[in-house]
């Protein structure tokens, strides 16, 4: 579905992402793992346009996505729900829910696509008229996410959706991570909480200074030494 060749990234003199390759499947978790700095929210950015690559090459079902402007990958079936959820705050759960469809042209779409998004998030339907600032912190996650399948992706990307979040929060993300997925729809899963990654994950990768150094199967990295003692604490 998406393949990822030799990726670049500078801010300036900086070089933030290393020549990074990897694919996601269709239908597959893939996790992007690695301390701050590591280049996971960089390679996030530059798949969705929002910051130009300086080399390699990205292609989404064989459509080059390298030069495209952000809305126009998102046209394409890419979603991506950023770090600290950028939700409009003064507005309510349901303007901003819609604001998430602004693709689509068909009341009739939205107003299906509404109703799935009611089933797995049932708390957004309760929440409809009130702000989305007064949310709790699990709460505007949840929104984050939602706003982001309004336009029914084939492709999300997740950057950090259990920042901040308790314990328990973090274990009902991975719930609606599950769901989302097995909604045929494939996922990008940037987290610093790596067991919470690769306990969600098919495939993992792991970053180091914008550099790759550790891929393999989500079960084989769980097991890895080196991840253990430097991601998982154990």
């Amino acid at each position: 579905m998406l393949e990822v060749k030799d990726l670049r990234v500078r801010y300036g003199t900086v070089e933030a992402v290393k020549g990074l390759s990897f694919q996601v499947p269709t239908g597959a978790i893939v996790s992007l793992i690695g301390a701050n700095g590591a280049g996971k929210t960089t390679s996030l950015r530059a798949l969705t346009g929002l910051v130009r690559p300086s080399g390699g090459e990205v292609r989404f079902e064989n459509a080059l996505l390298n030069g495209l402007a952000p809305h126009d990958i998102v046209r394409l079936g890419i979603a991506l729900v950023p770090e600290g959820r950028r939700l409009f705050p003064k507005m309510t759960v349901l303007e901003n829910l819609r604001m998430g469809a602004y693709l689509q042209t068909s009341k009739a779409d939205v107003a299906s696509t509404l109703e799935m998004i009611y089933q797995h998030f049932p708390i957004l339907r309760e929440r409809g008229r009130q702000r989305a600032g007064s949310l709790s912190g699990g709460e505007q996650q949840m929104l984050a996410i939602a706003r982001a399948l309004m336009n029914r992706p084939k492709l999300l990307l997740l950057d950090e959706p259990s920042m901040g979040l308790s314990p328990i929060m973090t274990a009902e993300i991975g719930k609606i991570i599950r769901q989302i997925n097995a909604l045929n729809v494939s996922i990008i899963l940037v987290e610093q909480n790596a067991m919470l990654a690769l306990t969600l994950a098919q495939y993992g990768y792991v970053l180091e200074t914008g550099t790759l150094m550790l891929q393999g199967k989500a079960e084989e990295l769980l097991r890895d030494e080196g991840v253990k003692k430097a991601y998982l604490g154990i």
